[in-house]
C-alpha cells in the first residue's frame, strides 16, 4: 500500500516537474538528468495524462510542489546538481501510532568500517522479519542462519552471521549473539563460493528441504523454483556443481551422517527473507 502510494505521487510529481521546465525551454536530456531518469521516460511522460492520485487534495499538494520546485529549478538553470536530499515522512495508523522518518541523503559512499557496520543492522532487521508461522516447517532441527557480504569480498572473515545459529524455542525464533564477521565457516564458505559466480548474490540462509520416505523431494523444489522464476541448482556436501552466472535456489541432498539443506541467495538481507516466505509458503502449499 505505502509503496504503491507513493509510486503514483513521485511520478505525478515528476510529471509536472518535466512538463514546466520543458515550457521554461529545458531539453528533455536536461531535465532527465536533473531527475535521475532517460530522455526516452521524459518523452512519455510528457505525453502522458497526468498522473490521478484518488483524493484531489493530495493532488494539489504534489501540484503546488511541483510548481515550487520547477520554479526552483528554472531560476538554477540547466546543470544543476542535488549534492543532499532531506527526505521526512511520517505515517500515521489507526490507535494513534505514528512514525516519523526524518533522514538526509548525501550520495557518498560508506567507508569499510561503515559499510560492514550498516551491513551488520541490516542482518538484524532481517533476523527480525522471519516470520514463524510461514517458515516453521522448513526450520532445520539444529537451527537455521543468515550470513551476507559485501560486494567482492572472498574469504570468510568478510562474511557476517549470527553465532550459534537461529533456533527455535518456544514457538519464537531465538538468536542468543548479535550477528558479527568470520563467525560462520560453512555457509561462509558457500556464500562465497556462489558470490564468485554470481557476484550479485551477497546473501545466503539454509532451510530444511521438503522429505520423502527414500530422501529429498527434489521434484517439489524444482517445481517452486519454476513458478518463482527462480533457478535451481544442486551443492552436494556444500559444493556447488558447475559454473553458472545466476543462482537463487541450491540443494545439498546430504549423505550418510550429512544434513541435507536448502540454500536460498538474495541481492540483499531483506530480499533475501522475502525469498525464503515465498518458497516456504509455495513447499507448504505442494504439500498439501
Amino acid at each position: 500500500m505505502l509503496g504503491t502510494i507513493g509510486d503514483k505521487w513521485l511520478e505525478r510529481l515528476h510529471q509536472h516537474v518535466a512538463k514546466d521546465l520543458r515550457t521554461k525551454g529545458w531539453s528533455q536530456n536536461e531535465i532527465a538528468d536533473l531527475l535521475g531518469s532517460t530522455q526516452s521516460t521524459i518523452s512519455r511522460q510528457m505525453q502522458k495524462t497526468i498522473r490521478k492520485l484518488g483524493a484531489t487534495a493530495d493532488e494539489a499538494t504534489i501540484d503546488s510542489w511541483g510548481n515550487e520546485l520547477s520554479q526552483a529549478l528554472a531560476s538554477m538553470g540547466p546543470g544543476t546538481q542535488v549534492v543532499r536530499q532531506r527526505l521526512i515522512v511520517e505515517f500515521q495508523f489507526t490507535g494513534n501510532h505514528t512514525l516519523r522518518f526524518d533522514k538526509t541523503l548525501t550520495g557518498l559512499d560508506l567507508d569499510a568500517g561503515q559499510e560492514q557496520r550498516a551491513l551488520l543492522r541490516r542482518l538484524e532487521w532481517a533476523a527480525s522479519r522471519l516470520d514463524v508461522k510461514r517458515i516453521g516447517h522448513v526450520i532445520p532441527a539444529v537451527g537455521m542462519n543468515i550470513a551476507s557480504c559485501i560486494h567482492g569480498a572472498f574469504q570468510p572473515s568478510e562474511v557476517a552471521a549470527f553465532p550459534g545459529r537461529i533456533t527455535l524455542v518456544d514457538g519464537a525464533l531465538r538468536h542468543h549473539e548479535t550477528p558479527s564477521f568470520g563467525t560462520s565457516k560453512h555457509l561462509a564458505r558457500f556464500l562465497l563460493a556462489a558470490h564468485s559466480q554470481d557476484e550479485s548474490k551477497v546473501s545466503a540462509l539454509n532451510i530444511k528441504p521438503p522429505l520423502l520416505e527414500d530422501g529429498v523431494d527434489v521434484q517439489r523444489i524444482k517445481d517452486a523454483c519454476d513458478s518463482l522464476g527462480y533457478a535451481f541448482n544442486t551443492a552436494p556436501k556444500g559444493e556447488i556443481q558447475g559454473k553458472s552466472s545466476k543462482h537463487d535456489v541450491l540443494l545439498d541432498e546430504g549423505a550418510f551422517g550429512w544434513e541435507p539443506a536448502l540454500y536460498i541467495l538474495a541481492h540483499n538481507p531483506l530480499e533475501l527473507i522475502d525469498r525464503t516466505h515465498q518458497i516456504a509458503s509455495v513447499l507448504a502449499g505442494d504439500a498439501a
